[in-house]
């Protein structure tokens, strides 16, 4: 017990060290903080990561600015990974195991990344998959959020979710109101998250918003018009590479987004993906071994940038230091001056 303490303890030291270069940096005013994440695309599904075949030029671009953890690493599934970063603590020990079977419910006694930025005056959003737990006390607005629209369960189209969701005008949740969308599901999570950011903004409060795609799990639909560049591939992996693309747009929109309402300077963004790679590891999986649900590193190791502008922090670049994504909420508690949960 004692040597495993030991060894989280050293892992997160040595991420800040990395980041900061020892030194605590200087913040203006609190920063806002947006956190994107992913479901199951794994580190080689960005053309940056050196695959050919996807076409990600916003992802790129955002990796080129931000610190890149080459060595960070999550569960092996969903819900576990999404139950370490919201708590900062192993998935086991706050009751996150799997996927099904209510075995991916937090505990309701765990404090969450939501409940310690709302505790510090932020204004806490969440848009997209939750895969936590759908009933009181249970829901993302029960542990901390203030906004939530989001799907149940754990993907488009399984039992817990809307009846006939497909990915395209879905019906989502919109705090506890069932609301139609219109359009792709992916365009659909992102736009509410803008719309939240730019509410925060007239509000002049800083904000945490926490965008959690369903995408690119299966069922892989996608918008057609994504889907050209990969004609030469499998249905499948066509549908899964057309998802990306589609995320990638999204993710540039909220970029320029950040930059028009003025607040790209001042706000820690960060991209990840929840476990290994699925729909397009037969063409190229990053030279691992495993995917999704497997132990070896293609089941856990993935995508992680953070882009801070203005945070004091040292030049953008690789960071090979081992990490978890345990260690995000201690990280981002130290870097925004937030004050702890006891």
């Amino acid at each position: 017990m004692k040597r495993s303490i030991l060894l989280v303890t050293a892992i997160f030291i040595t991420l800040l060290f990395a980041l900061t270069s020892c030194s605590k940096p200087e913040v203006a005013s609190a920063p806002n903080v947006i956190l994107i994440i992913t479901d199951d695309q794994g580190y080689g599904d960005v053309a940056f990561h050196r695959n050919r075949w996807i076409q990600t030029p916003q992802l790129d671009k955002l990796a080129n600015e931000s610190f890149r953890l080459t060595d960070f690493h999550v569960g092996t599934t969903c819900a576990p990974t999404r139950s370490g970063l919201m708590t900062g603590r192993n998935c086991n020990r706050v009751g996150v195991w799997h996927t099904v079977g209510g075995r991916s419910l937090l505990r309701k006694d765990e404090v969450s990344m939501a409940d310690v930025f709302k505790s510090n005056g932020y204004a806490t959003g969440m848009f997209g998959k939750w895969h936590l737990g759908d009933h009181y006390p249970y829901r993302p607005q029960d542990r901390g959020f203030d906004e939530v629209y989001c799907l149940r369960g754990g993907a488009t189209g399984v039992t817990a979710d809307y009846w006939n969701n497909d990915y395209f005008d879905d019906h989502h949740f919109h705090n506890e109101k069932v609301v139609k969308s219109k359009g792709y599901s992916t365009d659909a999570f992102f736009a509410a998250g803008q719309r939240f950011i730019a509410e925060q903004v007239a509000q002049k409060k800083p904000f945490f918003a926490y965008i959690s795609t369903n995408a690119p799990h299966g069922p892989f639909y996608a918008p057609e018009k994504f889907k050209s560049p990969y004609a030469e591939l499998d249905r499948d992996t066509k549908g899964f590479f057309a998802m990306i693309a589609n995320l990638d747009v999204n993710v540039g929109r909220l970029d320029r987004t950040l930059a028009e309402l003025g607040l790209r300077q001042n706000t820690i963004f960060m991209f990840m993906t929840d476990n290994g790679g699925t729909g397009g590891i037969n063409v190229y999986n990053a030279g691992m071994r495993g995917a999704k649900a497997s132990y070896y590193d293609g089941g856990h190791r993935v995508p992680f940038f953070l882009r801070w502008p203005g945070g004091s922090l040292r030049p953008a670049g690789p960071i090979d230091a081992l990490a978890h994504s345990t260690d995000l909420l201690p990280t981002l508690i130290d870097l925004c001056g937030l004050d702890a949960p006891t």
